[in-house]
C-alpha cells in the first residue's frame, strides 16, 4: 500500500507544493512546528532515511538548501533546523523547521495549520526559491 506521502506526490492527496525534481518533492507540513515547517520528500518510497541510495542522500542537501533558504528569508528564525525522525510516516523525509533554539524541534510544538495560512505561505516560500 502506498505512504500518505507517495499519494501526495501522486497528486491522490492536494498539498501546499514548495518544489519539486525527478528525485524529490518539497511541501508544507500541515501540522507544522512553526510556520514555514517543510517537508523533503524522495520521489522512491523507501521507509528509512538512511536506507536511500548513496545518490538520494548526496543530493537532498543541495535540493533543500534553496527551501530553506526561502524559509529562512520568509519566517522570522535563528535559522532553519533539519529533522530526520522516521517514526510518522514509512516514508523517508527531511523536516525543514524555522527555530530560535533546539528545543524547537519538537512534535509537541505541532498545530494543525488553516489552509489559508499554508497557501499564503507556500506563496511566499515558493517566491523566494
Amino acid at each position: 500500500m502506498s505512504s500518505i506521502f507517495t499519494k501526495i506526490i501522486q497528486g491522490d492527496i492536494p498539498c501546499h507544493k514548495i518544489a519539486e525534481n525527478e528525485h524529490f518533492f518539497a511541501f508544507l507540513d500541515i501540522r507544522p512546528i512553526a510556520p514555514g515547517h517543510t517537508l523533503i520528500v524522495p520521489k522512491v518510497e523507501i521507509d528509512r532515511f538512511f536506507d536511500l541510495d548513496n545518490d538520494l542522500l548526496s543530493t537532498i542537501m543541495p535540493f533543500a538548501k534553496p527551501i530553506a533558504t526561502a524559509i529562512e528569508a520568509v519566517v522570522p528564525c535563528e535559522r532553519v533546523g533539519l529533522m530526520v525522525a522516521g517514526l510518522e510516516v514509512p516514508h523517508a523525509h527531511l523536516h525543514l523547521v524555522p527555530i530560535q533554539g533546539i528545543g524547537d524541534l519538537s512534535f509537541a510544538n505541532a498545530k494543525p495549520a488553516t489552509n489559508d495560512a499554508l497557501a499564503a505561505m507556500a506563496k511566499q516560500i515558493i517566491a523566494g526559491c
